[in-house]
């Protein structure tokens, strides 16, 4: 069995497969490294980058590009506007203009504590990301000039599912992402221990899809105002969405789409996660620590075995 964990897109990352051969596992780390490389908003060079400071309004762009920026106009449209990828202006004013590697964090009760009051996020009423056109046969992006796209989530769901067909061969396999799973098990399913549940882990059995975890516990920081800032924002003001919950979990198909659930959930707040959530299931951690199971995620696990889990 293979147990790689390595660092990749400013986060550990893990490929766990069963029945895989070496040139396989190796090709799935190189082609993460390879995406981070090319979509990193954090590196200049980066192909995201260069089409941020573009001044035209189409712009040639490579398939990778044009699928990073096709997923997120997709979870946009398919969350009603709470993934909105066009937010990178006001996530810098927030204070997330460069890696959180190695800087300072603050711990999430006092966060809570100082954040304003709750209310659920909303889409922006002008939808910008409406106006993007990923033209495929011409190799193209069509957005406004000036508006810059931050891919940073869909990106790691869809290069969970990139890597999940390099390793399509594998037994049974798990590609997690930064919290972003791609999990293939078939009749033998993984135990997957959701991440930021407390002292006593929730677990969800996974045979086949994707697993993700959106939260606001690693990434707090205090912001240019002296305020808790997180990177999850709420499209309709720009700022840090502060909705009652801390972190939710969603299971779907795909990585990508467990991506863009997980993170609506999150910013819906509790009474509209529950709704996000209830056709395929997921997890709510509510501000006070109280943890809830949502539609097939309610289903209790009955046998855990340790060797097999997975932090999510």
């Amino acid at each position: 069995m293979h147990d790689v964990t390595f660092d990749c897109m400013g986060a550990r990352m893990r490929l766990l497969a069963d029945g895989a051969d070496d040139r396989a596992v190796a090709a799935a780390q190189a082609l993460l490294h390879d995406i981070d490389a090319r979509l990193s908003r954090f590196r200049p060079d980066s192909e995201l980058a260069r089409l941020n400071a573009d001044p035209r309004a189409t712009v040639p762009a490579s398939a990778l590009l044009r699928a990073a920026v096709a997923a997120a106009v997709w979870a946009a449209e398919r969350t009603g506007g709470l993934v909105d990828p066009t937010l990178l202006d006001p996530l810098e004013q927030q204070g997330y203009a460069r890696s959180l590697t190695g800087r300072p964090r603050l711990p999430l009760a006092p966060a809570l504590a100082g954040a304003p009051p709750r209310r659920p996020a909303a889409a922006r009423g002008d939808a910008p990301w409406r106006a993007i056109r990923v033209d495929n046969a011409a190799g193209t992006i069509t957005r406004p000039p000036g508006l810059r796209l931050d891919t940073g989530g869909t990106t790691k769901g869809l290069a969970a599912d990139a890597a999940a067909r390099v390793l399509a061969g594998a037994d049974r396999f798990v590609v997690d992402c930064a919290g972003d799973l791609h999990v293939a098990a078939g009749a033998d399913p993984y135990d997957v221990a959701v991440g930021d549940t407390g002292p006593d882990p929730v677990f969800l059995r996974v045979g086949a899809g994707g697993v993700a975890t959106s939260g606001l516990g690693r990434r707090i920081w205090s912001g240019p105002d002296g305020r808790p800032a997180h990177h999850l924002l709420d499209p309709a003001t720009g700022a840090p969405a502060w909705t009652g919950l801390v972190a939710a979990t969603a299971l779907a198909p795909s990585a990508l789409a467990a991506e863009a659930l997980a993170k609506a959930a999150l910013l819906a707040g509790p009474a509209g996660a529950r709704r996000v959530l209830a056709r395929a299931g997921g997890v709510l951690v509510h501000d006070d620590g109280t943890v809830e199971r949502v539609g097939a995620a309610a289903r209790p696990v009955l046998r855990v075995r340790r060797a097999d889990l997975v932090a999510a």
